[in-house]
């Protein structure tokens, strides 16, 4: 009876021994998958609170650094604020000078040298290169974006690699680019794209031009001065192949920047009639649509010359151009 009952004892202890394991594991994986979600949460705040720290605060240009460094962004800012009159001023002649860049500057887009938050900021610019382009279907770097900006929306020629105003351009946007780190999320930029384009109304756009727009840009749409009214059509304004002669882009752009001092106030049917207006005058053609979007998903709303004539003989098909935008 003795040897029974030390017998049942000992199994019932090997029984709770197995007990007490499994429960120890099964507290151990809890604990892990505590610890787990706990380290998850604290990812996720700490990712909030960098999302949240990053906000418009360029630095001031009177805390630029002394020494080449210093001079180097100095010289970068002119640039982008005055670009044609400072490239220009380097040339041998006006000829010269006008191959090299047509009558704009960056700040005719990017007002401000790219300093004022609500009008096509360029802040935090350089933490978004080395970046893939789907027109160029390729990674490029801020260079590369750079010239491409030279050889379109400026009309004029790309920088040699080794070019100290390349390289100035490049120190102006690292040091607006301060604080901001690398993939941030800015809502700032790239947001002059309208979603759903109405079908235009050209003639409504050009009375509306000559009402409102030509004491800045002119009668002609010439202008009368980079950063006080560009020109937006004609030999001195960009040219078809600059992302701002895309019909979306250009009805974003006029929405949200235009007129000063009302901006936001155009309907998106206002913002569409001028935009439609301004793209179907003459300007300057970019020799190489054909190599642009050679990975496919080329847009149809980029007013070629093409489209340009088409306005003019009333054949457009604003449904076809505007695609899903359309409404």
């Amino acid at each position: 009876m003795s040897r029974g009952l030390s017998l049942t004892m000992g199994f019932l202890f090997i029984l709770l021994l197995i007990f007490i394991g499994a429960l120890g594991n099964k507290l151990g994986d809890e604990k892990e998958r505590a610890d787990n979600n706990s380290t998850k949460n604290v990812q996720q705040t700490v990712s909030g609170e960098l999302t949240s720290e990053v906000t418009f605060n360029p630095p001031s240009l009177e805390n630029v650094p002394d020494g080449p460094q210093g001079e180097a962004i100095l010289r970068g800012f002119e640039l982008v604020d005055d670009t044609s009159n400072q490239l220009r001023g380097d040339t041998a002649s006006a000829e010269d000078g006008q191959q090299r860049v047509n009558e704009l500057s960056c700040t005719s887009c990017h007002a401000g040298a790219g300093l004022e938050q609500d009008s096509s900021p360029l802040v935090g610019v350089a933490a978004k290169y080395p970046n893939y382009i789907s027109r160029n279907d390729k990674i490029v770097t801020i260079e590369e974006r750079i010239n491409g900006c030279m050889v379109r929306s400026m009309n004029g020629e790309a920088f040699a690699e080794d070019d100290e105003d390349l390289d100035a351009m490049v120190a102006y946007f690292k040091y607006i680019s301060e604080g901001i780190p690398v993939g941030a999320e800015l809502p700032w930029l790239g947001q002059n794209d309208m979603k759903e384009v109405p079908i235009p109304d050209i003639t409504a756009g050009e009375t509306m031009f000559q009402q409102s727009c030509i004491a800045c840009h002119a009668q002609d749409g010439a202008g009368i001065g980079a950063n006080t009214g560009p020109a937006l059509w004609g030999e001195g304004s960009f040219n078809d192949g600059a992302g701002i002669a895309r019909f979306s882009r250009m009805a974003g752009y006029i929405q949200n920047n235009m007129p000063k001092g009302q901006e936001k106030s155009l309907t998106d049917q206002e913002a569409s009639n001028l935009a439609a207006f301004v793209l179907s005058q003459d300007r300057p053609e970019w020799g190489y649509h054909a190599g642009d979007w050679p990975g496919g998903g080329a847009p149809k709303d980029s007013m070629t010359k093409e489209l340009r004539q088409q306005i003019k003989d009333g054949t457009i098909n604003w449904e076809e151009v505007l695609g899903h935008n359309t409404k």
